[in-house]
């Protein structure tokens, strides 16, 4: 069924409310990765089924081997699977976190998502529901912008948007972004900002969004 066919067909499928999350991140030195635990923990608390995934690492070793936090989080985390397009397919709700590179996506999530096109062709990606989170290592260097770069992906895919908003206290704890949940990191690595809470917060309303997408086609 192509993309057309998909957006303008009448679904008679039942009632559901068993959302299944892809938390779909990309980490260098782990703080993506960690930001992408605590949506997951918020998923399953909301009742989804969950799926952590990487997206694979296309820097030269040669670069990597240069950074030894970079070396180090990828070798923690070689067992982590890494994302393929038939995930997006699994999934009803997505959760990309990714650091800001220049105010946009880093080069291997953008190529990532330069593969869907197959699954966009068919009508796979219309009504996902989306949200993404992000780092940088000042508050300025482009958070909400890198942001907004995926979801003008997501615009063109067909998906919902489920942006955190103002929805909950912990936004405003975490520094207020209401396109999605971000982090300044210090030269240590360190997270300046209490940002758990709203990780776990964001994930349950992509959830909830997603859920009620599920119902709304179902009737």
């Amino acid at each position: 069924m192509g993309i057309f066919q998909k957006l303008f067909k009448k679904e008679t499928t039942q009632m559901s409310t068993n959302v299944n999350l892809a938390v779909i991140y990309y980490s260098s030195n782990g703080t993506n990765f960690q930001l992408a635990q605590w949506a997951a923990e918020g998923g399953r608390q909301a009742g989804a089924e969950v799926k952590v995934l990487k997206v694979a690492e296309t820097a030269p070793q040669s670069v990597i081997d240069s950074s030894p936090s970079w070396k180090a989080h990828l070798e923690e985390t070689k067992n982590i699977p890494t994302v393929s397009v038939a995930d997006l397919e699994w999934a009803d709700a997505i959760i990309f976190s990714m650091p800001t590179r220049f105010g946009n996506l880093p080069a291997q999530l953008k190529q990532f998502i330069d593969t869907t096109g197959g699954l966009w062709a068919q009508g796979k990606t219309v009504n996902k529901v989306v949200s993404a989170m992000t780092s940088a290592q000042n508050a300025n260097a482009g958070q909400e912008q890198t942001i907004l770069q995926l979801y003008t992906s997501m615009y063109h895919w067909g998906a919902i948007i489920a942006a955190p908003g103002f929805t909950d206290p912990s936004v405003f704890v975490a520094g207020g972004n209401p396109y999605g949940t971000s982090v300044t990191v210090d030269q240590n690595g360190k997270m300046k900002e209490d940002v758990r809470t709203a990780a776990e917060h964001q994930a349950k309303r992509t959830v909830s969004v997603a859920k009620a997408v599920k119902n709304g086609l179902g009737q």
